[in-house]
């Protein structure tokens, strides 16, 4: 192929992070468009490919048979040719505390539109700062993801930990012949609270029940719901090293929306602080009378441009990582989107979706 052919993408424009990354190779492997991405992960201190990226590059380029140039430790400029997406097994193995969840987040759809069933095999941090903790991924966002028509079997067989990492997870998907467009633009009143607080290794249980009160004292001002917050001691089993700290939060209203929020502890933090910072995102939601939380937000756009038909979500007014997924998916789709905006409280996303179908299924 020609070089100038390929689609030209800028690595450095809004968020300036790993998330065009994982957006563009994920479009790039759906629509078969070959791409350049350069100027990778400008806008962050060590710009280019850390472990984490490296590994996310690697499997997305397996799960399509493709092949990749240029993609190294610190490289700043790969070139990504698709091919047919294949299925069954797929290892994804970062060799740092780099994070399993974002893994997922770029493998997704790929394996929700492969010919036959896919495991991915995930190696890494399953609780890592700057980014989303792997249980906020299968108890908050998998049923945003189940609206679309599309779910996930997910497997935690060993926790990882900042800084050595060692984590794995199993995720079974199987392929749909397309994603429903989704209205959730009804907020609801809120029925209950849910939610885990845990600790690690050598932590004392203390450490969660006090994340576990700092929560309870925020979720009760929001709401008269039942709140269950599950305080536990993570086995050595599943996590034989590291110690680490932690809370996940979910909120489901009357019209069924769910809505999450999550902290990790960490010297110099106080634990109840620690679990009202989960709370308050949670809280966040619910004034500004949204259906998906500000972390969900950004992870539905790629579902609503490839959904087929019209999805419209009233959700909190938009962040950076939304701003940038919006953008990589009219770049690369036909995808149109529009943000209604409500008095800088709520906006409602709508978007028609390109009726990307699966031949397969």
């Amino acid at each position: 192929m020609n070089k100038n052919s390929l689609f030209d993408i800028d690595g450095s424009v809004l968020e300036g992070g790993g998330q065009i990354l994982r957006m563009a190779l994920c479009f790039s492997a759906l629509t078969r468009t070959p791409v350049r991405i350069r100027q990778i992960r400008q806008g962050r201190k060590k710009p280019g490919l850390a472990a984490q990226h490296l590994a996310g590059v690697e499997l997305l380029r397996d799960m399509c048979q493709g092949r990749v140039n240029g993609a190294s430790l610190g490289s700043t400029e790969i070139e990504f040719y698709p091919n047919h997406i294949g299925q069954g097994r797929f290892c994804g193995h970062v060799q740092t505390a780099g994070s399993i969840s974002l893994l997922l987040q770029a493998a997704l759809p790929i394996a929700i539109f492969a010919p036959g069933p896919i495991t991915l095999d995930l190696r890494g941090g399953t609780n890592a700062d700057m980014a989303p903790q792997v249980d906020f991924l299968s108890e908050i966002f998998r049923p945003n993801l189940e609206r679309f028509g599309a779910s996930f079997d997910f497997d935690l067989l060993r926790r990882g930990y900042f800084p050595k990492g060692g984590g794995h997870c199993s995720v079974a998907v199987k392929p749909v012949h397309s994603l429903r467009p989704v209205q959730l633009t009804d907020a609801g009143r809120v029925q209950s609270f849910f939610g885990w607080s845990y600790v690690a290794g050598s932590l004392p249980i203390k450490i969660a029940h006090e994340m576990s009160s700092g929560a309870r004292s925020i979720l009760q001002q929001i709401g008269p719901g039942k709140i269950d917050i599950q305080v536990y001691k993570e086995s050595p089993d599943v996590a034989p090293e590291g110690n680490c700290s932690g809370i996940i939060l979910g909120c489901e209203t009357n019209t069924g929306a769910i809505l999450g929020g999550s902290a990790l502890g960490g010297r110099g933090k106080q634990n109840g602080q620690c679990g009202a910072e989960a709370a308050q995102e949670i809280q966040s939601a619910i004034q500004a009378g949204a259906c998906v939380d500000r972390h969900v937000q950004d992870m539905v756009i790629i579902l609503m441009a490839l959904a087929d038909g019209r999805s419209r979500i009233r959700t909190e007014p938009l962040t950076m990582h939304t701003k940038t997924a919006i953008y990589i998916s009219e770049l690369m789709t036909k995808a149109k989107f529009n943000i209604i905006e409500n008095n800088g409280q709520n906006v409602v996303i709508e978007c028609d979706g390109i009726g990307l179908l699966n031949p397969f299924q």
